[in-house]
């Protein structure tokens, strides 16, 4: 795949959580600096923590895209400046340090936001990844910023009723399971290319 396929490939995971395409777009080192508001999994090396990552915002948002605006590359990089959509039909968890720090209960609400993203490519695949995104903006479409008295009622009875908490383990261990397919696909390209050779 070129550079704009590769791009275009990433935030397609995103959106559908494919395993095959992961284990064709992501490198096996790929490392996500974004990972820090997410779930742990999220974090890990290659198609795994991209999966992962798909699967915590798509149990999130529903009908989730993100249309590209614009892209620009050279043969290291990849620079997309691209819309997030999606509605908001599950708790978004927000994570720091791999704990819960916001959960945002359902709004129903839409969202559509600019963000800037930067690739970087190694030996035809995604290696790495960060972002410049308008979460304010996104905060603000969902009611938490500045805050709606019913989000921040939802928000605040979700924590002191442990549903928080319990959103926060639920989208945990959806992100870990997908990131074990990414596990399975690799082991099963890994067999068949043996079988091959």
């Amino acid at each position: 795949m070129d550079a704009t396929a590769l791009a275009h490939g990433l935030f397609r995971i995103l959106e559908t959580g494919d395993p095959a395409l992961a284990a064709d777009v992501v490198h096996d080192d790929f490392h996500n600096r974004e990972s820090a508001v997410s779930p742990s999994a999220c974090a890990l090396p290659g198609p795994a923590g991209v999966l992962a990552s798909s699967a915590w915002m798509r149990s999130a948002f529903t009908d989730l895209a993100f249309p590209v605006q614009g892209v620009a590359h050279n043969d290291h990089q990849v620079w997309l400046r691209l819309r997030m959509r999606g509605r908001h039909t599950g708790p978004f968890v927000r994570f720091r340090d791999g704990a819960l720090d916001q959960a945002i209960p359902p709004t129903g609400r839409d969202i559509d936001f600019e963000q800037i993203h930067v690739l970087d490519l190694r030996d035809g695949k995604v290696v790495g990844h960060e972002a410049v995104r308008d979460d304010v903006s996104m905060l603000g479409q969902l009611g938490v910023f500045p805050p709606s008295p019913a989000v921040g009622l939802s928000m605040l009875v979700w924590r002191v009723t442990g549903k928080a908490a319990r959103a926060a383990a639920d989208v945990t261990a959806k992100a870990a399971e997908a990131a074990r397919a990414a596990a399975d696909v690799t082991a099963k390209a890994a067999e068949a290319a043996r079988k091959a050779g």
